[in-house]
């Protein structure tokens, strides 16, 4: 059988990956500045030599250890047997191997059994373990997630109890938020939470999508719950936060009892099928409250933020994944034949797919220097040297976390589509390892909050801040990156184009801070675009500046340049033409009634 001229006899190379850890490397050090943050006290273990000697490690594992279980967790998936979640056959050895080799607890507490370096350089560990297999990835993420959450609001018992086991992946954690009538209105759950006479809760509810929500990998997992006290606030203003583990603990911290949590039902979903998405059911559960009653919300956000930047890296990691992928059928496919030449020609020699790489290309490297910046804000809001520097970090992450997680994840999407595309009519067949990438891709753009979400919370909170000032700061560095290369005869182009692209943000941004509420709103994901475009604009053009610097006559570097020359000629110019969109207003938006929207007779 033939598809437009191809047979689908095509062998996938689909569990090949090679971490990129010399273009994250580039990106700490140009853009994340890892330097400066391992100078802090807490991390005066870590030296660069260390870090690169890690990433090199971990990079031989996570592409001969954890890659190849990607196609085969996608194929067999997870399944529920008697109540328990039955993982693919090959995970549990390959969990074993990654809780052996410490790879997930680089960050943790050295307290509490981690290592201790820094967010900034477990980001590009998380970076290799999500392109590796995001599904299976999932698990030590939202891990990492509740450990964050402990460290922060958990009591002195909880954390002696749970981090240690948590931070070394033994036991795994979970987000536990949804309910059928209370998705994105997290206000509105009805899991009740009723205070027992030793001070534990009982939990009733149901919950849905919980991302591994049970396994069978690891002795415990831990549910971190919002539910609802007898006496509560209605809203978001009268929600607690619990932790239900899967086991309760026997006095000696072992698991034993199993607590009342069912396990309903898994999804059956378009993508991430060896990720168990579970429906929960608690009845009488024992929990314990996390901080103070009636602060659940305030605490969960601290999981959630985390989260959030997790998931514009798997936007990221999915893009590097199947640029990848692309990238070396196009070298090996030969189709047609180049102007004069006399024999087929490999498909990455024409134009169009020549574009189509470079477009991946483009956008994954700008992806990296987003996420990279937005979680060193992270770390420098904690270790930063006076409390003006750590508040301007605080300030950053808060800006960038919402366009970190949209445009990364919108992107990421669309950079698996074009991977889909060059494979041609191959694409369109599983056998060929393109599809599994655009169909886990794109959950990510909905989960974590969605990104028309994110889009509100930009513009309605995070433009505002301090009367605007943060967002003007932000654009304030990127102009005065493009004036400084403007005035340069290598990277003049790349300036003028950048110059051009802030200035129309600014635009945008005017229009939107003195806008009306309903006017915004309508604004608001066609600029987080705009926002996100010119981001990636701007982290390529430094690191072009940081490539001429040093050697341009370094093949690698001179890539650099060149990538983000492309990205300033073809993809910056986007923004004027996303101007419209944001500043026409709520009545465009609204000009057809809803009677009209959809079929009519």
């Amino acid at each position: 059988m033939a598809v437009i001229g191809l047979t689908v006899n095509y062998s996938s190379p689909m569990a090949s990956y090679t971490p990129p850890v010399r273009d994250m490397i580039f990106t700490l050090d140009t853009i994340a500045g890892i330097g400066s943050i391992i100078e802090a006290p807490e991390f005066d273990h870590v030296d660069a030599d260390m870090i690169e000697g890690a990433l090199d490690e971990a990079a031989r594992f996570f592409s001969e250890v954890f890659a190849p279980t990607n196609e085969i967790g996608d194929e067999e998936g997870a399944t529920l047997v008697d109540g328990q979640v039955i993982t693919p056959e090959a995970f549990k050895p390959v969990w074993n191997k990654l809780v052996d080799a410490g790879w997930t607890a680089v960050t943790g507490s050295p307290e509490y059994g981690g290592h201790g370096f820094p967010k900034t350089f477990g980001i590009a560990i998380s970076e290799m373990m999500t392109s590796a297999n995001l599904a299976f990835s999932l698990n030590p993420m939202l891990t990492g997630s509740g450990i964050t959450l402990l460290t922060r609001h958990g009591s002195d018992e909880l954390r002696d109890l749970y981090l240690s086991k948590l931070i070394s992946s033994e036991w795994t954690g979970t987000m536990v938020l949804t309910e059928p009538e209370a998705g994105s209105d997290v206000g509105a759950l009805r899991t009740r939470a009723d205070r027992n006479d030793d001070g534990t809760y009982r939990i009733n509810g149901t919950k849905i999508f919980i991302t591994w929500g049970d396994h069978d990998l690891t002795d415990n997992v831990i549910h971190m719950v919002l539910a609802r006290t007898p006496d509560a606030p209605v809203g978001t203003k009268g929600i607690s936060l619990f932790l239900v583990p899967k086991y309760l603990l026997d006095a000696d911290g072992t698991p034993g009892e199993r607590n009342t949590v069912e396990i309903v039902s898994l999804e059956h979903k378009l993508g991430i099928h060896a990720s168990p998405t579970c429906v929960l059911s608690f009845e009488d559960s024992t929990g314990y409250l996390i901080g103070e009653e009636n602060q659940g919300m305030r605490y969960m956000f601290t999981m959630m933020n985390q989260a959030r930047l997790e998931v514009g890296l798997e936007g990221l990691s999915v893009a590097e994944r199947a640029y990848q992928h692309a990238s070396a059928y196009a070298k090996e496919r030969t189709q047609g034949r180049m102007m004069g030449g006399s024999k087929p020609a490999p498909i990455i020699e024409h134009p169009d797919v020549r574009r189509m790489l470079m477009t991946m290309k483009a956008y994954t490297e700008a992806m990296r220097g987003l996420v990279y910046d937005a979680v060193a804000a992270d770390d420098r809001m904690h270790c930063a040297a006076t409390q003006e520097e750590r508040d301007a970090a605080r300030d950053r992450l808060a800006l960038l976390t919402p366009i970190t997680k949209s445009w990364c994840t919108d992107h990421g999407v669309d950079v698996a589509s074009i991977g889909v595309q060059v494979f041609g009519g191959m694409g369109f067949i599983e056998d060929s390892g393109a599809p599994q990438f655009y169909r886990d891709a794109r959950i990510t753009p909905i989960y974590e909050g969605t990104n028309g979400i994110q889009a509100l919370d930009l513009v309605m909170r995070k433009l505002p801040m301090h009367g605007g000032d943060v967002i003007n700061g932000y654009l304030d560095e990127i102009d005065s990156l493009a004036a400084k290369l403007a005035d340069t005869d290598d990277l003049n182009d790349i300036g003028r184009a950048l110059s051009s692209a802030v200035a129309t943000v600014r635009e945008a941004t005017r229009f939107l801070l003195g806008s009306s509420p309903s006017d915004a709103m309508a604004g608001a994901t066609p600029y987080q675009e705009m926002l996100g475009t010119l981001a990636g604009g701007y982290y390529l053009a430094r690191q072009a500046a940081a490539a001429v610097e040093r050697a341009i006559d370094v093949p690698w570097l001179a890539a650099k340049v060149g990538t983000a020359r492309f990205y300033a000629a073809t993809v910056l110019p986007l923004i004027n033409g996303m101007a419209g969109a944001v500043t026409s207003g709520s009545d465009t938006t609204f000009a057809v009634s809803e009677e009209y929207i959809g079929a009519v007779r």
